[in-house]
């Protein structure tokens, strides 16, 4: 069973250890391209502060953004401003949302998300943890794959694992660390290939940040993965 408060103390933690590692930039560092293609880190640190708002829209009851190009155009607007006020606004928009996680409420109750996907309120917390931690890593100011807290790293690669099962286009695949396995891609229609790795190189994979080169793929060749 999720536990949204337990969740939202872990995304309260990981908040404040981003915070303390940019803090230590400067207002030149805030401009330095960060891992994602076109993204400075002064985009990243906007987006995560428009992104805990667009969450409190959500668990209010409200569309979680007013666009997709709105969307687009606030992170635009508010990518260049100076350190202290991408700091002071990641602070407060996340602040705001552990407000509105605070307030009694039917956490089983199912919201809707970007692109018309639902999913249970209790979940929102764990999706904003994810926000924070691997745009922290994404910010490319030392804090890796192999920081991530091991319990976040273990549900977020069975969240990943879980949304490209059935996926058409992904083969079925065995993911193991040696220790755990998961299953992902299609139930049938082909062998199964298993994918071996460490578990900061088998969720770098499934996310997005990390092209696979370290992982040991038996049965076939490593599977190429739609965009999230």
């Amino acid at each position: 069973m999720i536990d949204h408060a337990r969740d939202l103390a872990s995304v309260r933690d990981a908040t404040e250890r981003l915070l303390t590692a940019v803090g230590k930039l400067d207002n030149a560092g805030v401009t330095d391209q960060s891992r994602l293609p076109g993204w400075t880190r002064g985009h990243v640190l906007a987006h995560l502060a428009r992104n805990a708002d667009a969450l409190v829209n959500v668990l209010e009851g409200r569309p979680m953004y007013v666009s997709a190009e709105a969307r687009d155009a606030d992170i635009e607007r508010d990518a260049p401003r100076p350190l202290e006020a991408q700091l002071t606004d990641v602070r407060e928009s996340a602040a705001r949302l552990q407000e509105v996680g605070a307030v009694p409420a039917d956490w089983s109750r199912t919201v809707t998300l970007r692109n018309g996907v639902t999913d249970s309120a209790s979940r929102v917390p764990f999706r904003r943890w994810a926000e924070v931690e691997l745009h922290h890593v994404d910010l490319g100011i030392g804090y890796e794959l192999e920081d991530l807290p091991e319990e976040f790293t273990e549900r977020e690669t069975a969240f990943l694992a879980a949304r490209f099962t059935g996926h058409p286009d992904v083969p079925p695949t065995r993911l193991t660390d040696g220790t755990r396995a998961w299953r992902t891609g299609r139930e049938e229609g082909g062998r199964e290939i298993t994918v071996t790795g460490a578990p900061a190189d088998l969720l770098g994979w499934l996310a997005g940040r990390r092209a696979g080169s370290a992982l040991t793929v038996d049965g076939g060749t490593l599977p190429a993965l739609p965009p999230l």
